[in-house]
Parts: structure tokens; sequence; C-alpha cells
């Protein structure tokens, strides 16, 4: 038997410590072996939960199975892995400390026979992989990173074919190699969660409601959000999901969900404007509101000001839109945003249009909220094989299919500007895979000024009664 033993202090309460490592996922965070890693039982981690962990080996690679033998809340974890040619018994112990929390961590190796004396030999080797990942451990428990750029990814912008390269699945495994370890806590945090029934938004929800966090679900559907919580409670076993139905292309709905957020008084620590969708041929909704543009900007718009004073009663808030990669072909002009209904008409350049506004509007909320510590972000996912790209873009799936990410690659920014820590650090900025991005890879496309000021006039005074009064509300911005 070979057996590993480290002992490390770090400065997290002994329930974070064990959150983070409990979760066995997390050890390709840390583990100076793990390549990847994902578990395998649904509900919440219980004795009898399997995980799957493929470690490196200087040759080739190997795939354990492990198991939860024994488990007491925030006081000791122990796992027991196979594999064809080891097994290992995992024993992580958590204790308070004045500062923190002591961390006992001992891994036992029992190796096959005629392995053994392989495993004699290689005993030294394996004791110093070990303090490397138990280094890893407290320095993924530490949480003092800072956001990773890296060097290519302002000039792969500047050429442009090479920044949309990073758009597809090669780009998403690129930066994943430089991903820090993310064990900021967002447990009893409050996160509302817009389009969360399927593509970016469910696997977002997913991600949150497995590390913890209470969400606020809304939906135009309550059938499709029920059986979204459903399975979401079903895997994570995180029950702390509430629905919010609303359809965010009606003001009325807007605001009406804005009221009934108001009542509870329940602070909001992340806002995520997700909800979208692609509209061909045109259409208007019920209140004479061009569909995209009341969808994409104007439902945003409102609730993000409207949900403002539960935003400042967060101790931390921030607000998280998400824009696409199309806006990069559009320009920012206030009177051309709300396409009118003849055969210039383009769904994919509506949408866009409206992106850019948002991304614009991001920019602004970012700098009239600094000093009411609100930060806003913006995110793009790439280019992700999700149920509006596979319905309104048939074509464009068909040609990418290969390099799609999926849509959980898709939203781990989302995730990772809700929770991680050093996500806070900034404002007013556009994130690809966890990177600062350029907001225009064309200087064509740069706004203005008082493009800007005439987009936040207009929002700001926009009425709900219909294209009329939309088009005196743009000459009164003028």
């Amino acid at each position: 038997m070979t057996i590993l033993h480290e002992t490390i202090e770090v400065n997290r309460s002994a329930e974070d410590a064990f959150a983070y490592v409990s979760d066995f996922t997390t050890t390709i965070e840390w583990d100076a072996t793990a390549r990847a890693a994902r578990k395998l039982t649904a509900g919440p981690i219980r004795v009898g939960t399997e995980f799957e962990v493929v470690c490196a080996l200087p040759v080739g690679s190997v795939t354990l199975l492990y198991t939860v033998e024994k488990l007491e809340p925030n006081k000791l974890v122990q796992l027991h892995g196979c594999s064809r040619f080891f097994s290992v018994r995992d024993t992580i112990t958590f204790a308070a400390t004045n500062t923190g929390t002591l961390i006992d961590y001992t891994a036992e190796f029992e190796f096959k026979p005629w392995l053994a004396p392989l495993a004699t030999l290689s005993s030294e080797g394996m004791k110093r992989m070990g303090t490397e990942s138990v280094e890893g451990l407290r320095l993924a428990l530490q949480d003092n990173f800072t956001i990773h750029q890296a060097s290519f990814t302002g000039t792969a912008d500047r050429l442009v074919l090479p920044g949309l390269s990073l758009f597809s699945r090669l780009g998403y495994k690129l930066a994943h190699k430089h991903f820090r370890p993310l064990s900021a806590s967002v447990k009893d945090k409050h996160m509302i969660i817009t389009g969360a029934t399927s593509g970016l938004g469910y696997a977002t929800a997913m991600e949150l409601a497995r590390r913890g966090a209470d969400l606020t679900l809304v939906a135009r559907n309550r059938e499709k959000a029920e059986q979204a919580v459903a399975d979401i409670a079903r895997e994570t076993g995180n029950t702390r999901i509430a629905i919010e139905v609303a359809d965010l292309s009606l003001m009325a709905d807007v605001d009406a969900l804005i009221a009934r957020l108001k009542r509870r008084k329940r602070p909001v620590d992340v806002l995520i404007n997700n909800a979208g969708a692609l509209f061909n041929p045109r259409g208007e909704t019920a209140e004479g509101l061009e569909q995209s543009f009341a969808l994409l900007l104007l439902g945003p718009y409102r609730l993000t000001e409207g949900l403002k004073p539960l935003l400042l009663a967060a101790p931390a808030p921030r607000v998280i839109n998400v824009v696409s990669g199309g806006m990069f072909s559009q320009k920012l002009n206030v009177d051309k945003l709300i396409m009118p209904d003849d055969d210039a008409y383009s769904g994919s350049v509506a949408y866009a249009r409206q992106k850019r506004a948002l991304m614009v509007m991001t920019q602004e909320w970012a700098t009239q909220w600094r000093a009411a510590g609100i930060t806003v972000n913006a995110m793009h996912p790439g280019w992700a094989d999700t149920p509006g790209v596979r319905y309104a873009l048939p074509q464009f799936r068909a040609l990418t299919r290969s390099i799609l990410r999926s849509s959980e690659e898709g939203a781990d920014t989302i995730v990772w500007l809700a929770a991680a820590t050093e996500a806070a650090s900034v404002s007013g900025k556009l994130f690809l895979d966890r990177e600062v991005h350029t907001t225009h890879l064309m200087s064509s496309t740069r706004t203005p000024p008082l493009a800007r000021e005439k987009l936040v006039r207009w929002l700001a005074e926009f009425p709900v009664d219909g294209a009329e009064s939309a088009s005196n509300a743009l000459a009164n911005a003028s």
C-alpha cells in the first residue's frame, strides 16, 4: 500500500471548503493528474454518489470510478475509487480554526499484484503528485485569482477571422486550458435567469443550482418551466427554485413581473438577461412593437431598470447581459433599430442590431451604476448548438454543426460571471470564454457618443402603446 498524506489550512469556512471538495467533479480544477470528471448519480451528494474521474498517466490515462463511502457535512468525506490498475481510498477531513479551515487529506493506494514492483519504484513520484494536488486545492480555495487574458486574444480580434474562429468549439477548448478554479460560494444567493427552460438559460440554471444558488426562473410557458425545475431539482438536489411566468416581449408582463418581485422585497444578487429568439418573418407583439426589439432590448432594459432597487439591496449585485457574435456586424443606429416590414427585413439583422444596442446599454449601466456598486457585464456564448439555433438558423447549423459548442460550453461564461470572485473586478466589458474581448471587430461599427446618448434617452422615455408612439419618442430623442 502507498499512502499519501497532506495537510493544508485555508482562509475559507469549513462549509465552503466541504461543499467544494465533496463535489469530486472539481478535481479537474485542482488535482494535478485529473483531466475530466463527471457526477454519475443524480441528486444531492450523499453516501453512494458516484463520480467518474479520468487521470493522466506517464503514458495514456486511467478512468476511476469513485463512490462516496462516508459523508459528514462540513467535517468529513471519504471516497473509494477503482480502476484497472489500482484502487484508492481518499479521506478528507475539515476542522474549523481561528483563521479558516484545516484540511487533512489522506490517499491510500492498493495496486494490482502485477503492478506492485512498479508502485514501489514510483512511490516518490506519487508523493510529489499528491503534494502538487493538495497545493492546487489550497490555491483553489484561496480564491485569489485575476481575470486571465491570453496574449493572442487581442490580436485574434483585430485580425477578425481569427477572432471569429474563437466562437467555435475549438475556441472554447483553447480557453478552457487556462480556466482558473471556481470555488466561490453562491449558496443562498438569489439569481434571476430569464429564458431558462432550454438552451443557454437551462444550462446556466442547472450549473448554478448545482453550486447551491437560490434561483428564480422567468419563462413564458409555465408547463415548460415546471418541467425544467423538476429536472434541475432531480439532478442537483437543489429545490430552492422559484418560477415566474412572463412574456418579456410584452411590457405589461415585464412591469407586472417587476411589481411582483418588488412586493417580495427579496434582494437580487444576480440578474441574467438571457431570454431571446430570432424572428423570421417579422412580427409584432400584442402591444404593437416589433418582436425582436421588444424581446431583446426593451424588455431587458425595463426589467433591469425596474429591478435596480432589489439589486441595490444585495451586498455585491451583478447584471449579466447575454449578447451575440452577430452584433459585430452591426453599428448602433437608433433610427433603424425597429426594422420596418419590407423586403429588407432580416431576422438575423434585427437580432444583431438589438444585441448591439444591449451591449451599449451594458456599458452605460456600468458607468452610471459604478458608484452604487452594481457590476454590469455582457457575454456572448460563441456558436452554441442550442434549440434557438436549430430552429431559427437551420442552414447555419448544417454548415457549422461539427464545430458548434454544447449549451453547457456556451453557458460557462454566464456561470463564471455570476459566481467568480474575480469577475466582479471589472464592469462594462464583453466576455467570451472568461476573457475580455473587444466589442467591435470592425472600426465601422463603433458607436459615437451622440448615438449612445440618443439610445439612452429613447429607451428611458419609451412609451408602451404602439409603434406610432414609438416613432414620436424617437423624434423627441433626436
